[in-house]
């Protein structure tokens, strides 16, 4: 499968554009709808479920997301038009540390928290885990901009000034 297919753009804009809609609607519809229709511990389960199908969902898509964006950054280095580096590709980084930070790392010492385990309180981490949803969501919508910019972009505006 070629990277640099027009098609590869528009299907990582709408895979961020979709990615974004599903961290906002977790973040601002369905965890606050469980707390106010059901008792705060079966509330927790079912928000923790989502929030597992999400967190692997986020790795799939930053990991896709990241091939995608190195190798434009590639292709723009090669022309002169910029850098192998670039802010999609930090973007994208940015979403898988708070992905992994956010779920992998503090979840599990939530439930030692719980516990009565570990340094942290239960809710110092979960506020914790909350800013690093919270900053994902604002870089995979930083990222679903940026992206839209670039594929509705007309070809005149890709070009690099003389």
């Amino acid at each position: 499968m070629r990277l640099d297919a027009p098609w590869v753009g528009r299907a990582a804009t709408l895979a961020t554009a979709v990615w974004a809609g599903i961290i906002l609607c977790i973040g601002a519809i369905a965890a606050p709808a469980a707390f106010a229709a059901v008792v705060p511990p079966d509330a927790g389960r079912v928000v923790g479920r989502m929030l597992a199908v999400e967190a692997y969902l986020s790795l799939a898509l930053a990991i896709m997301l990241f091939a995608i964006e190195r190798g434009q950054g590639r292709r723009d280095a090669a022309r002169g038009a910029g850098s192998a580096f670039s802010v999609n590709l930090v973007l994208v980084l940015g979403t898988l540390f708070c992905t992994v930070a956010g779920y992998f790392a503090i979840v599990p010492m939530m439930a030692a928290a719980r516990a009565g385990q570990g340094a942290w309180s239960f809710g110092a981490l979960h506020a914790a885990s909350s800013m690093l949803f919270v900053l994902k969501g604002l870089l995979v919508l930083a990222l679903a901009w940026r992206q839209g910019g670039r594929v509705f972009a007309t070809p005149a505006t890709l070009q690099p000034s003389s």
